[in-house]
């Protein structure tokens, strides 16, 4: 629990620094940033719980699944009503239709049995709400350059890591958000073996071209460090644990074949980048689908998900500063 504490207490010390900075970037008033502020410190400390084991073992010895599912739902519409209230957006129709969404969610492993098709299922459901993306509406918008609708992201990211990592139970998981020293060299090498890769693949289906953004050099390599381990943490711990840490193992394990769990989920990972800046993308699926293979094979080398997040966020880091 130290731990946790200690990483809560420095990132709530690197959200208020930011939200004074951004807030004064953007012209958004003192009143209005202090009105939001606390339903984003609400969402970090929540989004932050599930990257340590003994936070997770503290939750589970609470009581039963009921329980647990009641609590989740409590946590997933918190934040939402701490920010609507402060800042006088609240609708009611939008609570009930959150509130609906975060029930399925938190209460579907206490509903169905636990099994391949269910699993998959739950993963469709959490995939489809994501994409969809209506919290941005749910959420609302009260000034131009406040993007309300990332804490609906983000509680969806870690009440679907909970009830995978809680209510089903997902043995060995080895989640976190710190990789160790043998999973950022796993990661990094299977980035390299995946790169010349990525490159032909982007320049054969015509997906981007290199390009160098025109900044200065101290602002591209803070740019690059802050998109590094913005994707790290955020985008990479979504789609990694959800397609590698929980997909791969568990079609893995149905078909008694590392291959076919690796295929399936590396195409089935693909095939979720088809909205990508308009449905289909083809060109972006089939390098997200390469991508998948490598990330899946970083994780059956390190045996962990997070080497597997390092190779991701490197990839789209790379994508995204680069091309």
């Amino acid at each position: 629990m130290r731990q946790f504490l200690t990483t809560l207490s420095v990132v709530w010390i690197a959200a208020c620094i930011a939200a004074y900075v951004y807030s004064h970037q953007q012209h958004i008033s003192s009143a209005l940033t202090l009105a939001v502020l606390p339903a984003f410190l609400a969402e970090l400390a929540l989004y932050l719980a599930p990257g340590f084991a003994r936070v997770r073992k503290a939750f589970d010895a609470l009581g039963a699944k009921p329980l647990r599912g009641a609590l989740l739902t409590a946590g997933g519409v918190l934040p939402y009503l701490i920010e609507t209230r402060r800042a006088g957006t609240f609708h009611l129709l939008s609570f009930l239709e959150l509130l609906a969404l975060v029930l399925i969610a938190a209460f579907w492993y206490v509903w169905t049995p636990r099994s391949m098709g269910v699993d998959f299922l739950f993963l469709c459901f959490m995939a489809a709400v994501y994409l969809s993306r209506p919290f941005d509406r749910m959420y609302g918008q009260i000034t131009p350059h406040l993007p309300l609708g990332i804490l609906g992201q983000l509680m969806w990211i870690r009440l679907g890591l909970m009830a995978v990592l809680s209510m089903r139970g997902l043995d060995d998981a080895r989640f976190g958000f710190i990789p160790t020293q043998e999973e950022w060299r796993i990661g990094l090498q299977h980035f390299f073996f995946f790169l010349p890769i990525g490159v032909a693949l982007t320049y054969v289906v015509r997906l981007g071209q290199f390009h160098l953004h025109p900044r200065s050099w101290w602002t591209f390599a803070l740019m690059l460090i802050l998109t590094f381990w913005g994707i790290l943490w955020v985008v990479s711990v979504a789609e990694e644990f959800f397609f590698r840490a929980f997909l791969q193992r568990v079609i893995a394990r149905g078909t008694h074949s590392e291959t076919v769990g690796l295929l399936a989920a590396a195409t089935l990972f693909g095939l979720a980048h088809l909205p990508f800046r308009g449905f289909p993308n083809w060109r972006m699926a089939i390098v997200a689908g390469a991508l998948g293979i490598f990330c899946g094979l970083s994780l059956l080398r390190a045996r962990s998900v997070r080497a597997s997040m390092v190779t991701h966020a490197l990839v789209a880091t790379t994508w995204r500063m680069f091309f």
